[in-house]
């Protein structure tokens, strides 16, 4: 029997409740193959012990891995720019895990938060470049706390990591009933690097003529995605842009606790994939039990298929959408009293039926 080892990073916060809630499903879906997880106690508490998110060989640790799922990290006691940066950013960047990919949509029993839309009107595949761009961190500060202190932050756009982030979103359309692909930009302001993603995009384009697209600047974008949602599928945009476009998806969807991702290197293996559920980790009600663990457990959906146990998966999205159909079931923010235990054992008692 095959045996998929996954390093399990709970970080802080809620992470810590939300990953044992997906593990508790992810074990109720495991049939024809076994889990073998290992918990890594990084995050913010480790900075306070160690003062470092992760070892200093935390990626050479996590290489043999199949995967990786990954809680929350954060903590008002380290600075975001550390947290994020010394460990989330340093496994993307490190691996190579160049797209980021976000499911925008409905599920059953939720209404649209946007007056007048229908569920099947917000359904979006977010593909989001993720180890260049804005976040390439280069850059520094002079003169520090004088009048003529400087900040520069350098923003690195490179042909290939343009083309392979914008061609995986083309593939990614085709695949998809609709066929549409709506690119981010701004080149109207940014002469440069959204000139050449413009450019990549257009040359990308012709060899999928079967794939409709459109490029919006990414405000008129943003603009779009609250008045005609249903005219978008397949959205790819750079760092920044696709990162504040998809936290804006997680609103439309009802709730951040809903949204999911995987940060994947398509068909080259330099690390393990890594899938997380992109909400905070919210420390105002760490330890309440009370934290919405769909979004660790559809990025547990998302692992199950990448790693090609696509029967696992859609086990673990059928039963997901049966207790939400249901509605019985909730956690508060989606106006109910259950914990995240409980929601936990709903959708992992749906699996096994």
């Amino acid at each position: 029997m095959k045996t998929y080892h996954l390093a399990l990073l709970p970080g802080d916060g809620i992470g810590k409740e939300v990953i044992p809630a997906a593990v508790r499903v992810l074990n109720a879906a495991a049939r024809g193959f076994a889990l073998a997880f290992e918990p890594f106690d990084w995050g913010c508490e480790y900075y306070l012990r160690h003062g470092r998110m992760m070892p200093e060989d935390g990626l050479e640790t996590l290489r043999p891995f199949d995967a990786i799922l990954l809680g929350a990290i954060g903590h008002p006691t380290v600075p975001d720019h550390i947290s994020l940066r010394d460990l989330l950013l340093r496994i993307r960047f490190g691996f190579d895990l160049y797209v980021n990919l976000r499911p925008v949509e409905i599920l059953p029993g939720l209404e649209p938060p946007l007056r007048g839309k229908r569920p099947e009107d917000i359904h979006m595949l977010f593909i989001r470049e993720n180890t260049e761009g804005e976040y390439a961190g280069l850059g520094g500060r002079f003169k520090r706390g004088t009048e003529d202190e400087v900040a520069i932050q350098q923003v690195v756009f490179t042909r290939k990591g343009v083309e392979r982030v914008v061609r995986y979103a083309f593939e990614q359309a085709r695949r998809r009933p609709r066929k549409r692909l709506a690119s981010a930009t701004k080149s109207n302001a940014m002469q440069y690097t959204m000139v050449l993603w413009d450019e990549v995009v257009r040359e990308v384009a012709r060899e999928y003529p079967e794939v409709s697209v459109a490029s919006y600047h990414v405000d008129a974008l943003a603009a779009r995605m609250i008045t005609h949602p249903e005219s978008l599928d397949v959205v790819v945009g750079s760092n920044l842009f696709a990162d504040i476009l998809t936290d804006l998806g997680g609103a439309l969807q009802g709730s951040l606790g809903l949204a999911a991702s995987a940060n994947l290197n398509p068909g080259e293996r330099r690390g393990p994939p890594m899938f997380e559920p992109v909400h905070g980790s919210a420390p105002d009600i760490e330890g309440r039990g009370i934290a919405n663990p769909i979004a660790a457990i559809w990025a547990s959906a998302l692992m199950l298929e990448h790693l090609g146990e696509t029967a696992a998966a859609d086990r673990v999205m059928t039963a997901l959408k049966a207790v939400m159909a249901e509605g019985r079931v909730r956690t508060p923010d989606l106006g109910g009293k259950s914990s995240t235990e409980e929601f936990a054992a709903a959708v992992a008692g749906h699996v096994k039926a």
